[in-house]
């Protein structure tokens, strides 16, 4: 079986876009290859966080993975901080990359390459983020545009270290995601629907109560004409209404647009869709933030099941550039040997 890594972090919450885009996929994907799905709150601390506020957001993402659908006995879902060897692989790999590729990484020139204060884990977490891909002898990564340059970061590193200490990584592929509802922001469609809070009216997350989403659906933007029709280049705002009932009643955006004439039982329709479409999942989301020790239990066996994997090519990697094996080295292997 093939195998996938994808990551999420835990800043904000999940919202429409989220999960139509990506978690929904996760869901099918699954059942397809031997998925990892990793919630990378090491990745988080690049910029300030409230500690208890990145504990609770941490096991919310927990909770909204299993909700969606996500199942622990198919896939292995797991905390990235659970899982040390990221952190020991991370600074093996940090001594094969060079500044010269990390200067380079577009987002660190976008977020903090004039910022003194700019914290160094920005600068490094690219080599932290090939960690989490070669940790595993991952197959494919599904990336968009903008993670495209890391990826392509994770494939030298990994072939540098295979030609310095011999054969030690598996290689990841890009892989094209499945394509997905793309879902745009209710009040400035022109712009992909965020976690930010500059715009929190048009963006509907995926815990927001039924009236919250109702408002915000037919509050969104629109235009001055009156057909309906899906023309995302004219009419952006129409065309993501129509997207977004389409990926809820499992349509194309062309049929649903066939059966109106006005935008406003367009956007009834949508958000009644939309409504029925996660209520299922904020119940299960309920019930599963509710029962801490159940929710925890699966993270602590997906801790367990990662690292019977990782575990094994850490070893590898360090004992290929020189490392010497520690005397216990026989009890962690006779401990993998129960996840296998």
């Amino acid at each position: 079986m093939t195998r996938v890594l994808s990551g999420v972090q835990p800043s904000g919450d999940v919202h429409l876009g989220n999960y139509l885009g990506a978690l929904r996929i996760w869901v099918s994907d699954q059942k397809e290859a031997d998925a990892f799905y990793c919630i990378v709150d090491l990745h988080a601390l690049t910029k300030e966080n409230d500690p208890a506020e990145l504990s609770r957001r941490t096991l919310d993402m927990a909770a909204v993975l299993l909700a969606v659908g996500l199942d622990p006995d198919v896939c292995t879902i797991f905390v990235q901080s659970h899982v040390a060897e990221h952190t020991g692989l991370a600074w093996l790999l940090e001594c094969t990359a060079t500044m010269g590729e990390l200067n380079r990484m577009t987002q660190f020139k976008d977020k903090g390459r004039d910022d003194e204060s700019v914290r160094v884990g920005l600068f490094a977490y690219p080599v932290l983020m090939a960690a989490d891909i070669l940790l595993y002898d991952t197959d494919r990564v599904p990336v968009g545009d903008d993670q495209r340059q890391h990826l392509e970061l994770a494939r030298d590193l990994a072939i540098r270290f295979n030609g310095r200490y011999g054969e030690t990584f598996t290689v990841p592929e890009a892989a094209i995601p499945k394509v997905g509802a793309r879902v745009m922001d209710l009040q400035n469609p022109t712009s992909k629907m965020s976690k930010s809070v500059l715009s929190p009216q048009g963006t509907v997350l995926l815990l927001d109560d039924p009236a919250t989403i109702d408002r915000k659906i037919r509050r969104a933007v629109t235009d001055t004409e009156t057909e309906v029709r899906y023309d995302p280049g004219t009419k952006p705002g129409v065309s993501n209404l129509l997207e977004i009932l389409g990926a809820a009643t499992g349509r194309s955006p062309e049929d649903c647009a066939a059966g109106y004439s006005a935008y406003g039982p367009l956007k009834s329709d949508t958000a009644q869709a939309v409504i029925e479409m996660v209520a299922p999942i904020q119940e299960r989301y309920r019930e599963l933030i509710a029962d801490r020790n159940t929710l925890g239990q699966v993270l602590i066996e997906g801790a367990a099941k990662a690292r019977a994997v990782a575990t094994t090519t850490f070893e590898r990697a360090s004992q290929a550039i020189g490392l010497l094996p520690p005397p216990w080295e026989g009890r962690l292997r006779e401990g993998r040997e129960k996840f296998r």
